[in-house]
C-alpha cells in the first residue's frame, strides 16, 4: 500500500498491519537480547552469529520503516539524506566497533576497514547496477522502451544530484591518502566528517522531490502527528539500543565462527555483515525501482554511499583512537591497504560515469561485472584490478570532462528550487 491509499483509522485492520511488522521484528530480536542479558551464557559461535545477526537485520528492517515514515516531517534533500544515514547505522555501530577494539587489541587492526570496503563496494557495485537491472525488468520501464522506440534505457537523476558526486570526489581525494600513508590519521578522519557535515548543510535546503511512502512505512506516516512522533522515537530508541547491544557480540561471533568453520574471518567480516545490515536499505530501493521510481531508488543508494565514505569512514580513527590507539592513525597496511585502494578506485569510477547523471545498463553491468571479480581474494590481483577501475575512470572523466568543473562547483552552490 501507498501514503496515499492509506489514512488513519481506528479499525483493527489498520492497527493490525502497522504493529505487525514490528512485533515480528521484535520477535526476531528476543533471542540476541537473552544471550546478551545473560552475558555468562556460553553459545555457540555459530548460534550467536546467526542470533545476534538476525538481530541486526530485524532492528535495520524497523530503522527503515521509522526513516521512511519520518520523511512527513522533514522536506526536500535532507529527507534522503536523513533516510539514508539512518538506515546505515547498524553498519556504521558494527564498524565503529571494530575501529574502537582495535584501539584495544592490535589483532582487530585489520576488521576495522574490512566493514567499511565491503558495504562501499556493496553498495556500489551491487545495489546501483540492481537497482538499473529491476528497473529495466519492471513493467513501467518495459512500457517505457516501447513507447521511446529506439531510446536506450537509463536511468536519469536531478540536476541537485550533481552535488553529491562531488561531495564524493573530495571524499576520494581524501581518502586516496590513506593507503600511501599506510594509516588512517585522526586529521584524516575529521577531515572526512567535516566533509559529511557540509554535505549535510547543502542538502538541507534542497526540495528535491521525495518518494512516496510504501508499505509499513506508510501505516506509520497515516498516524497523527503527535502519536507518528512519539512511535518514531519510541522504535528509534528500541532499534539503536538492540543494535548497539548487539555489536559488539556480533564482531566477535563473525571471528569465531569463522575460526571455527575455518573461513577466512576477514571475508566475514568484509562480506557478511554488510549484507545482514544493508538488507532493508536494498529491500527499498529494489522495491522503488520496481514500482517505476528508480530516480528515488538510486538517489537513496547514491546517498548512503557519500554516508558511508565520509561519516562511516571519518568516524572509524576517532573510535580507534577513544578505544586507546596509538599514534592518533588507524594502521592500514597490507590487505586492508589493498581493499581500500580498490574501494577507492571504484567511488570514484562511478562518479565519473554518472557525471552525465545518466546511470544506463552498459554502466551497471560493467559496474557489476567488476565487483563480481573483485571478491576474489587475491593481493596482485586486488592491486591490479585497482588500476583497472581507474584507468577505466580516467576514461570516463575525458569523455564527461564538461561536467568535472559542475560537479565540483555544485557542493558549494545553492540548492534548486
Amino acid at each position: 500500500m501507498t501514503q496515499d491509499a492509506v489514512k488513519f483509522n481506528t479499525g483493527a485492520g489498520y492497527w493490525l498491519k502497522l504493529v505487525l511488522p514490528f512485533l515480528i521484528a521484535l520477535a526476531a530480536c528476543v533471542p540476541a537480547v537473552y544471550l546478551r542479558v545473560n552475558a555468562g551464557l556460553h553459545a555457540d559461535p555459530m548460534f550467536g552469529l546467526l542470533a545476534y545477526g538476525l538481530a541486526i537485520v530485524a532492528a535495520a528492517f524497523i530503522l527503515g520503516w521509522i526513516g521512511e515514515a519520518a520523511e512527513v516531517d522533514l522536506s526536500g534533500g535532507l529527507a534522503v539524506s536523513i533516510l539514508a544515514l539512518v538506515a546505515i547505522l547498524p553498519e556504521y555501530v558494527v564498524s565503529i566497533y571494530f575501529s574502537w577494539a582495535a584501539g584495544k587489541d592490535p589483532n582487530m587492526i585489520p576488521y576495522a576497514t574490512a566493514n567499511l570496503t565491503g558495504a562501499n563496494r556493496i553498495v556500489q557495485g551491487f545495489g546501483w547496477p540492481v537497482v538499473a537491472l529491476i528497473a529495466y525488468a519492471s513493467v513501467r520501464a518495459v512500457k517505457a522502451r516501447k513507447e521511446g522506440g529506439k531510446k536506450k534505457f537509463g536511468i536519469e537523476l536531478e540536476e541537485d544530484s550533481r552535488a553529491d558526486l562531488g561531495f564524493l570526489i573530495f571524499g576520494s581525494i581524501v581518502m586516496l591518502i590513506v593507503p600511501v600513508a599506510a594509516s588512517m590519521h585522526l586529521l584524516i578522519g575529521i577531515l572526512l566528517v567535516v566533509i559529511y557535515v557540509i554535505y549535510l548543510w547543502r542538502v538541507s535546503g534542497s526540495s528535491r522531490e521525495e518518494p512516496e511512502l510504501e508499505g509499513t512505512a506508510a501505516y506509520v506516516g497515516a498516524l497523527p502527528k503527535i502519536a507518528r512522533r512519539i512511535f518514531i522515537i519510541t522504535f528509534l530508541a528500541v532499534a539503536a539500543s538492540v543494535i548497539f547491544m548487539c555489536a559488539h557480540p556480533f564482531g566477535d561471533s563473525l571471528i569465531e565462527a569463522g575460526k571455527s568453520l575455518h573461513i577466512d574471518e576477514y571475508i566475514l567480516v568484509q562480506w557478511l555483515a554488510p549484507i545482514a545490515s544493508e538488507a532493508p536499505e536494498f529491500t527499498l530501493a529494489f522495491l522503488f525501482a520496481a514500482r517505476g521510481k528508480e530516480a528515488a531508488a538510486l538517489a537513496i543508494l547514491i546517498s548512503s554511499k557519500l554516508n558511508q565514505w565520509t561519516l562511516l569512514a571519518g568516524s572509524m580513527p576517532i573510535a580507534y583512537v577513544i578505544g586507546g590507539g596509538a599514534n592518533a592513525a588507524l594502521p592500514v597496511t597490507g590487505r586492508s591497504a589493498e581493499e581500500l585502494w580498490l574501494t577507492t578506485a571504484q567511488t570514484l569510477l562511478g562518479v565519473a560515469i554518472l557525471l552525465t547523471l545518466r546511470w544506463s545498463m552498459g554502466s551497471s553491468l560493467l559496474m557489476l561485472g567488476l565487483f563480481l571479480v573483485s571478491i576474489v581474494p587475491d593481493e596482485a590481483f586486488r592491486n591490479v584490478l585497482g588500476a583497472v577501475h581507474l584507468v577505466i575512470a580516467l576514461v570516463y572523466f575525458y569523455i564527461n570532462r564538461a561536467k568535472i568543473i559542475p560537479t565540483l562547483k555544485a557542493p558549494f552552490a545553492k540548492p534548486k528550487g
